[in-house]
């Protein structure tokens, strides 16, 4: 790895495959499928496409939220997308998501199937289709909606910035980690200052503002993501930790995040959901044991 500071970017910038640390295998500069890979296709009306990253929390919290609310139009199969081996760029994941990312989801409740991709996309579709967590009411609504736009332009400095250059990048940058170091307390200081005021981000309400962050920076508050806690200093922000733990504690959201999980203890991973039982049935434990 070269002296970043003697580095003199070309004219032209051209791919160098060798690059990339420990995604450079499935990285690329071009979209598009790699390979001809349909996707498979369940019994329930929403089919989602994904993995157990914070992005893909989001949506099966919310899954399992309206669930819990009675509304059994929710009912949803959860195909998992192995990343690391590229999946996400067969053709039919393609055609469901053109950026290529998780998740994806397919609602084929009505006469033709609709698409939505972008995590927070999925999150404003189904809270309008259920009529919940989302307020109606124009304040509370644009609150919520600012907050959950916040979370999909903020997570990529945490994301791709912070935890890239500190947990996964092939060597080490002060300025690269010191800079989105930066960034990444900025970002949590907002969140405990808006949390010191109100119970939930949006206000009174457990709105899916709560859904799209808590993933992120309720884990980073809990030490749990990038292993990042004591160099961040995590401890300092503990309206964001109350608020953690408060989202934590509920039954839904414990179900959702271990959806499409393949990481961690094999009882908090539930690769593919098909059916309300296989929480108690189908995590990787009793597989596993079925072996």
């Amino acid at each position: 790895m070269s002296d970043p500071a003697a580095y003199t970017p070309p004219a032209v910038w051209t791919w160098n495959k060798a690059s990339g640390g420990r995604f450079a295998s499935i990285n690329r500069p071009i979209a598009g499928p790699t390979h001809e890979q349909e996707l498979p296709v369940g019994r329930h009306p929403l089919q989602l496409y994904s993995l157990g990253t914070p992005n893909g929390q989001k949506v099966t919290i919310l899954l399992e939220e309206l669930l819990a609310l009675g509304h059994t139009g929710a009912e949803y199969d959860a195909w998992l997308i192995r990343i690391d081996q590229g999946q996400q760029f067969g053709s039919g994941f393609v055609a469901a998501n053109p950026n290529s990312k998780i998740p994806a989801l397919v609602d084929r409740s009505g006469a033709e199937p609709i698409r939505v991709f972008e995590s927070g996309a999925i999150l404003m579709y189904l809270a309008e289709k259920f009529g919940a967590f989302l307020p109606t009411e124009p304040a509370r609504r644009a609150e919520a909606l600012s907050w959950l736009f916040w979370q999909m332009g903020s997570a990529p400095f945490l994301g791709g910035g912070f935890g890239h250059f500190y947990a996964y990048a092939p060597a080490k940058f002060e300025y690269a980690i010191d800079r989105y170091a930066m960034e990444a307390k900025r970002q949590m200081d907002v969140l405990n200052r808006r949390l010191a005021e109100a119970p939930y981000i949006a206000g009174d309400a457990y709105t899916i503002a709560d859904m799209a962050i808590w993933p992120w920076y309720g884990a980073l508050a809990k030490g749990q993501l990038y292993g990042a806690g004591e160099f961040l200093s995590v401890h300092e922000y503990t309206h964001v930790i109350r608020w953690a733990d408060q989202i934590a504690a509920r039954p839904a959201v414990q179900r959702g995040r271990i959806v499409n999980r393949t990481q961690g203890q094999p009882s908090a991973q539930l690769r593919e959901r098909h059916d309300a039982s296989d929480f108690q049935l189908r995590t990787q434990d009793k597989l596993e044991g079925q072996a």
